[in-house]
């Protein structure tokens, strides 16, 4: 999840694609996280810099893997939004560690 973002901007299709949530949720928050400033054209096309797309993701950890309902996921990314941050990209890291290592076991238990 925490590859790295090789373009400026990104449309909301790909920054869809890229959380594995609806475009419709990415535009809901927008409007909800004040922080989140998003880039429009002139026919309102949005555009994702890499720091909102950090910025989804650490909403995403807050509301979809924490839990928390979207006042609370405010609170705590006006209160605290570097540890938010560095909490989210530890679990990150975490969980493609774990990717390694159960693909390792799974190699393992093949070859015998």
């Amino acid at each position: 999840m925490s590859e790295e973002l090789s373009k400026s901007y990104y449309r909301i299709r790909e920054v869809s694609e890229l959380l594995g949530e609806p475009a419709s949720t990415l535009r809901y928050w927008e409007s909800v996280f004040p922080r989140l400033k998003v880039k429009r054209n002139d026919k309102g096309t949005r555009y994702y810099s890499p720091e909102n797309i950090a910025m989804l993701r650490q909403i995403k950890y807050l509301v979809v893997d924490r839990g928390l309902k979207i006042d609370a996921a405010i609170e705590q990314m006006r209160v605290a939004p570097d540890s938010v941050g560095a909490r989210q990209r530890a679990i990150e890291r975490l969980q493609g560690i774990r990717e390694v290592l159960v693909g390792l076991r799974d190699a393992l238990h093949e070859y015998r």
